[in-house]
């Protein structure tokens, strides 16, 4: 009997997520992309960019710019596409239409804390690591 709400729960929990991501692809993404493009100088262009693939993806992504760096915490699967490093991307900030590269920092879990106690000071200091964002780093070009 307890298999039977076990797997009911799962197949809920499964259908949420399914959902919640499909808002977020259909309903959400799209209105943020059009505000930061229509309204560069808002509150949430401060904080949020929009991240452009090779294959022509467009995300939005909360970021840190610091100079010619900028760091974005990645939540999602998007990251797996930074993997392989060096790849070329175009960010739009408050803006401004930027070219970089883009890698992922998958071996230094130093680096990554303490650039995340930076672009996410509010995120709960007893997440565990791997529940966390990735770490993705963007050397813009000069």
């Amino acid at each position: 009997m307890w298999l039977k709400w076990l797997a009911i729960v799962i197949v809920v929990l499964v259908v949420a997520f399914i959902g919640f991501r499909a808002f977020l692809a259909v309903v959400y993404d799209p209105r943020v992309i059009e505000e930061l493009q229509n309204d560069p100088g808002g509150e949430r262009a401060g904080i949020v960019m929009l991240l452009t693939f090779p294959d022509g993806r467009v995300i939005p992504v909360n970021y840190l710019r610091e100079d010619n760096l900028v760091f974005a915490g990645a939540d999602g699967r998007w990251w797996r596409a930074l993997r392989a490093g060096n790849v070329p991307v175009t960010v739009l900030i408050r803006g401004e239409t930027l070219s970089g590269r883009a890698r992922v920092v998958l071996d230094d879990p130093e680096y990554k804390h303490d650039v995340f106690q930076r672009l996410r000071p509010n995120a709960p200091e007893w997440l565990p690591d791997w529940l966390n964002a990735q770490l993705v780093i963007i050397t813009l070009d000069r």
